[in-house]
């Protein structure tokens, strides 16, 4: 078998330095369960890594996800697993994907298929025993490399060649690979920005420009998903340099504006950078004083304790005259009890991030709350109902409220004296 897959694609025997990694990979996990299992299925089965991780040992960057490709298709794979006992989810079956869940690490497992039928978001497939045709239908080339478990790479369109010269290049027509779905352009745009060491070509703008009309037939959650690759610190400070990619992501997200302070960061937030996560990310590109917050959390389907993250900051910020006041450890302290540790945090950090200049009174504010322990309430009902013989009902509910009000307001301190004039009022 080995002898015919060396006839069919470009066999390398002496990378030894990426051969290492991938059987490092293989050794770090339970891959070489389902390896095995499907090698040995029958004479012609046979499974490989592809795309991604190796795309990722190549660069030197963390694995954070494994994708298989196998000859066998959907049924034959659950088959397999089932056997073994293996738990897998019908991720995307009708694609020919199966996720494998061993020892919680998701192993994705996808059948050889063709493209039959593309209408610009998703696709018809024919399951195939031809790992050319496979490769074939891949967008480009540099994510149409795979690898036998020993680290032997199988790679038809050299596309480590062109990953270690930094060329992004469409298998096929790049219009053609565009017009199959037009996803492909949010991705051209992450790879360009994460290893182009090249100018884009004049056709490809082209393409991509003429064909940004059909994004619009993507599904919000595919758009988001790829969103979330493109708005990592790494890629974000490329993107700011890079014109045609900016200018082609602000009109697929119009709400995004403010990419231009990834240009002059300060030097805290510098140094933060590869700390912030996406949902911070985003709250930094549309939060001012307009309605953009509502409407992009209206569009896309973000979790609502995200979502909760993001109007912590905009509620905040919106609408407000900033003064040293604003930040002060009173004001804060409320936010951290009735909001909490996290949201005190990004409030505080969106500031930082938006400022010249660092502040340190904001980031000696960070780390207190970082800390700091949520304080509880010495004042219960059980003690206004014995002491001050309110009875239970609207009222004792009312004064709970307004002395907790003043508690917190007061860095966490009150008086009986306090208590006593509002248990009075």
């Amino acid at each position: 078998m080995k002898n015919l897959l060396d006839k069919l694609f470009f066999r390398s025997n002496n990378l030894e330095n990426l051969s290492s990694k991938i059987k490092s990979l293989s050794s770090k996990t339970q891959v070489l369960k389902i390896f095995t299992a499907i090698n040995s299925y029958s004479s012609e089965s046979e499974i490989r890594y592809v795309g991604g991780c190796l795309r990722k040992m190549i660069k030197n960057e963390k694995v954070d996800d494994i994708d298989l490709a196998t000859n066998l298709e959907p049924n034959d794979v659950i088959g397999i697993l089932k056997k073994e006992g293996i738990n897998y989810f019908e991720t995307g079956i009708e694609h020919g994907t199966v996720t494998a869940l061993i020892d919680d690490y998701k192993f994705e497992i996808t059948s050889l298929r063709e493209d039959i039928v593309t209408d610009g978001r998703h696709a018809q497939v024919k399951f195939s025993k031809d790992w050319k045709k496979d490769a074939s239908r891949r967008d480009f080339t540099i994510n149409a490399i795979y690898s036998d478990i020993e680290g032997n790479l199988f790679d038809p369109f050299n596309g480590k060649n062109d990953l270690d010269n930094g060329e992004i290049i469409f298998i096929g027509s790049p219009e053609k690979r565009i017009q199959e779905d037009y996803l492909r352009i949010l991705r051209y745009l992450r790879f360009f920005l994460s290893y182009s060491k090249q100018k884009h070509k004049p056709e490809i703008s082209k393409y991509l420009r003429i064909n940004l009309n059909g994004v619009s037939k993507i599904s919000k959650e595919r758009l988001l998903d790829e969103l979330k690759k493109i708005l990592k610190p790494n890629i974000l400070i490329n993107l700011c340099k890079d014109k045609l990619c900016l200018e082609m992501l602000k009109i697929i997200f119009p709400e995004l504006k403010y990419f231009d302070i990834f240009n002059n960061l300060n030097l805290y937030a510098k140094n933060s950078l590869d700390n912030i996560d996406f949902i911070f990310i985003i709250s930094l590109l549309i939060v001012d004083q307009s309605d953009d917050v509502d409407y992009f959390l209206y569009k896309y389907n973000i979790s609502k304790k995200n979502q909760q993250r993001i109007k912590n900051i905009d509620e905040f910020y919106k609408n407000k005259k900033l003064t040293s006041k604003t930040f002060s450890k009173n004001k804060m302290n409320e936010i951290f009890y009735y909001k909490g540790r996290e949201a005190v945090i990004d409030i505080l950090k969106f500031r930082i991030f938006k400022l010249k200049k660092v502040d340190n009174n904001l980031i000696e504010l960070i780390n207190n709350f970082k800390e700091k322990i949520k304080p509880i309430m010495p004042i219960k009902a059980d003690i206004l109902m014995s002491k001050y013989k309110i009875t239970e009902g609207k009222l004792l509910g009312t004064k709970l409220k307004i002395i907790e009000d003043e508690w917190v307001k007061n860095n966490f301190q009150i008086t009986e004296k306090e208590v006593e004039n509002i248990i009075n009022s």
